[in-house]
């Protein structure tokens, strides 16, 4: 129970700390120099146990900054947006008027 509670301490304050702009670069690059260096929990030349931790630093690291490049484009997309119908004429329809 201990472990599945550290993983998850881990996991939300990396998503917290990478979501600083702060500290993002501080981050993806601290992520990046852990997968580089031979210095791990999980030593990288025991097959397969020294890939985990690697692989689970990797998949949170790309998940994380695909979520926040997808938001950025969606707030640009949302604003170009909000700005063209700003600035748009606004359109006259002509109305048939009916007699009864």
């Amino acid at each position: 129970m201990k472990y599945t509670q550290l993983i998850q301490a881990f996991y939300n304050w990396y998503r917290r700390t990478i979501r600083n702009a702060k500290y993002r670069w501080l981050i993806i690059l601290g992520t990046l120099g852990y997968l580089l260096l031979p210095f791990d929990i999980a030593p990288d030349f025991i097959p397969v146990i020294g890939w985990i931790d690697d692989g689970i630093l990797v998949t949170l690291l790309v998940t994380e900054v695909s979520q926040m490049m997808m938001e950025q484009l969606n707030k640009r997309r949302v604003s170009r947006d909000s700005q063209t119908t700003a600035d748009a004429p606004p359109i006259d329809v002509p109305v048939e008027e009916t007699v009864s």
